[in-house]
């Protein structure tokens, strides 16, 4: 039994890994690569293995880095179950529809422009039947995947019906545990729970590092530093411009929002969601409202946290052009996160410029995007294969990561140990993935102080079970 790491190895995007058991090979996660346009474009093309040689696929959650590529699977043949959590499955529903016709777009825009193009990486049929192929499964509850392999979700506590994956599998006598921590959340975000390491300890960790060399703000700091944000920009007469993930950030900043509005905190100025995604996203987030954190305050006493007076959500192309228009301070969030794609790129394009302006970065910033340009304050960025000045004020707020800093990560890799010394079962080794090469040193060096035994393998290495 062994694991061979495809994806997200070295790097954050492409979350893939293959566990080789009795002849049979389950891919954990299928995401796409982001970053250098036609690096990326050509990963992604590339299949880890063929169709024909991949007997089960276990999805971690819904964001595209992780399941983004399951589309084009399918598209190339395979048939066969993808198992994750019922919550996941309803927002891939939307995420990979989503994903399929901005890929559409691309190849018009350039078409248009008579620019060269590859054709999109799959369809929006492809996506439908790839959700079509999902099993939606409950937290905590064994399920039979191949014959002599169970696994069991529980919940990572990093975007809504995100989960850390337990694989059991039977080689002879012998029953080896595979932890894979999938994205591990944080303690105290809204709308979220608390991650809930996997009991029973583990043979092999495979274990996400990307903030692996840094500890975050609190998440109470996250808050007031965005009232403090909007108060000044409004004084301004400025925008504040959030480029946010429209699954899960998006949802917590509105949340946030929502909590200073009944605060008095902030002033009463517009919040608009430009983001068709977010919208049919936070729509789901309606649909499983049994598995919000009911210790909030906020969602014990409204009916609908992500909905007060000041929201509003876009979702007609009209409308989005129509705030271009507007005058007076305002809020404006809009997907992408990592400044890529999406109606963001317009907003940037009129108000990066703007000294009154605000862009406000919400979450982490990949290398190689626009989003990280922007962290970096460079003078000048690109957008629409435009330049633009680069006049806004620009404000990072790491405490809305929805993964775990090094601290937390540190703490959920314990309790895993800690139920395996209980169920005498003691962790061999840790993988970590998903994260750049600073972040996964950084944090190897500092588990192995704690006596783990920690690689970081690169794309194409296997490891033994």
């Amino acid at each position: 039994m062994h694991i061979e790491f495809s994806g997200a190895a070295r790097e954050v995007t492409g979350s893939c890994h293959i566990l080789h058991v009795n002849g049979q090979r389950i891919l954990l996660d299928c995401g796409l690569f982001q970053g250098r346009r036609e690096q990326s474009r050509e990963k992604n093309r590339k299949l880890p293995l063929p169709v024909n040689k991949i007997d089960a696929v276990l999805l971690s959650h819904a964001h595209i880095d992780h399941a983004g590529r399951l589309p084009f699977l399918v598209a190339q043949g395979y048939t066969g179950s993808i198992w994750t959590t019922s919550a996941t499955r309803d927002l891939c529903a939307v995420m990979l529809a989503d994903s399929a016709n901005i890929q559409q777009r691309d190849v018009e825009y350039l078409e248009r422009r008579g620019r060269p193009y590859s054709p999109p990486l799959y369809s929006l049929a492809d996506a439908m039947q790839a959700v079509d192929q999902m099993i939606g499964v409950p937290y905590n509850r064994w399920l039979d995947v191949l014959p002599g392999v169970r696994a069991l979700y529980t919940d990572a506590g990093h975007i809504l019906g995100s989960a850390s994956i337990v694989i059991e599998a039977k080689e002879g006598s012998h029953t080896h545990r595979v932890v894979f921590s999938g994205d591990i959340g944080r303690d105290d975000q809204p709308i979220i729970r608390d991650p809930d390491p996997p009991h029973g300890g583990a043979d092999t960790v495979i274990m996400e590092s990307t903030y692996g060399n840094r500890d975050h703000e609190s998440v109470d700091g996250a808050r007031e530093q965005l009232a403090r944000v909007i108060r000044e920009t409004a004084a301004r007469g400025g925008r504040v411009l959030i480029p946010a993930f429209a699954l899960g950030r998006t949802q917590e900043v509105v949340y946030d929002l929502h909590a200073l509005w009944r605060a008095d905190r902030i002033p009463e100025i517009p919040v608009f969601v430009d983001s068709p995604l977010a919208l049919d996203a936070t729509s789901v987030f309606a649909l499983h409202a049994n598995i919000f954190d009911r210790s909030e305050a906020l969602i014990r006493e409204t009916a609908n946290p992500l909905e007060f007076p000041l929201v509003r959500f876009t979702r007609s192309v009209e409308e989005s052009k129509q705030l271009n228009h507007r005058h007076g301070p305002m809020v404006i969030v809009a997907a992408s996160g990592m400044a890529e794609s999406g109606r963001i790129l317009h907003h940037l394009r009129n108000g990066a410029s703007d000294p009154r302006n605000t862009i406000l970065m919400v979450g982490f910033a990949a290398e190689n995007t626009l989003a990280r340009r922007i962290v970096e304050k460079q003078p000048v960025l690109r957008v629409f294969g435009d330049e633009v000045q680069l006049a806004a004020q620009v404000e990072v707020l790491n405490g809305y990561s929805a993964h775990g800093d090094r601290t937390e990560m540190r703490s959920w890799l314990d309790a895993v140990r800690s139920e395996g010394v209980k169920a005498r079962r003691e962790i061999q080794r840790v993988h970590l993935v998903h994260g750049e090469a600073s972040a996964q040193d950084a944090f190897a060096a500092s588990l192995r102080e704690g006596g783990y035994n920690v690689d970081a393998p690169e794309s194409g290495d296997t490891r033994p079970v």
